[in-house]
């Protein structure tokens, strides 16, 4: 983490991890896709989680940093729950039962979220026309990318589920800006690697409790699990979690949370892309047009970075 007094981060590792997260979390669409398939969504969350955050641990030990910081593990606990098990595992139990267009439509509403939430930052972001234009056209963006989607699922009819499913993606969506804040100005000694860690092992507890009051462990069998799902719960743990969501706790220390609630925005893109290039799907020339919105709005949220010497937020 970056204390008052130290370094500011270079460019190239921010840049850097903001492309981790971009493309990264991106992808991990599709392999959640893929992952349940062999998995149920409780257990899946579970076996990512706890995996990934004893692998980051041992990590952690092998530097020889202090893993049993106490303030660190209490804090972790809290938005471990916020962040991954209601904010993550809230998208992936809900996509059973709605289109994932509209759940990409309402998690890419985060930045909104953060720029509400965000107390400290309320002076630059609501004097900022920039970031208030950004943050107007990503949503723009995200509908037209995802309005054929959109289009269908009205075509053919609504479950009983869906009203209070679309609800519960709302609430996770903020329960994860929540929790982010919660990190970013509850900073603790330990470093973010060690926050990370924590996060993710309460994560993967608590997804394992979900999965015992649901039911799941009674009807998973390991041997039906298919290549697949291994494969894409591999890619999950190590680049999704390990990777991508270590970035995601840095930037948020090192960037302000307007900036780094762009994510929410080029997500669904690569997420559209990748179905284009892997899965033969097809693209038209309003989800064209809906891409080049999006990245024009995350220019403009970053406009006042460019233009002057960035600040540790």
């Amino acid at each position: 983490m970056n204390n008052p007094g130290s370094k500011p981060p270079g460019t190239l590792s921010v840049v850097l991890a903001f492309l981790i997260v971009y493309i990264v979390w991106g992808s991990t669409y599709f392999f959640i896709r893929k992952a349940l398939n062999g998995f149920p969504p409780f257990l899946l969350g579970g076996i990512r989680f706890m995996i990934a955050g004893l692998i980051m641990m041992t990590w952690v030990l092998w530097k020889k940093e202090n893993l049993f910081d106490q303030d660190t593990m209490k804090s972790a606990a809290i938005s471990g729950f916020l962040i991954l098990f209601l904010g993550n595992g809230t998208v992936i139990f809900v996509e059973q039962y709605v289109a994932s267009s509209w759940v990409a439509i309402i998690i890419s509403a985060a930045p909104i979220w953060f720029v509400l939430y965000d107390k400290r930052h309320w002076k630059e972001n609501f004097t900022s026309k920039a970031i208030l234009t950004g943050l107007m056209l990503g949503l723009v963006g995200i509908f037209l990318l995802f309005l054929p989607d959109i289009s269908s699922s009205y075509k053919s009819g609504h479950n009983s589920y869906e009203r209070i499913a679309l609800f519960a993606v709302i609430l996770s969506s903020m329960s994860w800006v929540v929790g982010s804040l919660y990190v970013k100005y509850n900073k603790t000694p330990a470093p973010a690697s060690v926050n990370t860690s924590w996060q993710m092992f309460f994560a993967g507890l608590y997804f394992f409790i979900g999965a015992a009051i649901t039911g799941e462990y009674k009807s998973f069998h390991v041997a039906a699990v298919s290549a697949e799902a291994w494969y894409s719960i591999t890619y999950l743990i190590f680049f999704g979690s390990i990777f991508a969501y270590s970035c995601y706790v840095w930037l948020m220390e090192v960037r302000s949370p307007a900036q780094v609630s762009t994510y929410a925005y080029v997500n669904p893109v690569v997420a559209v892309l990748l179905g284009v290039f892997l899965a033969s799907e097809q693209i038209n020339i309003l989800q064209v047009a809906g891409l080049l919105v999006i990245l024009f709005s995350v220019l403009l949220i970053n406009l006042n970075k460019y233009l002057k010497k960035p600040k540790l937020a």
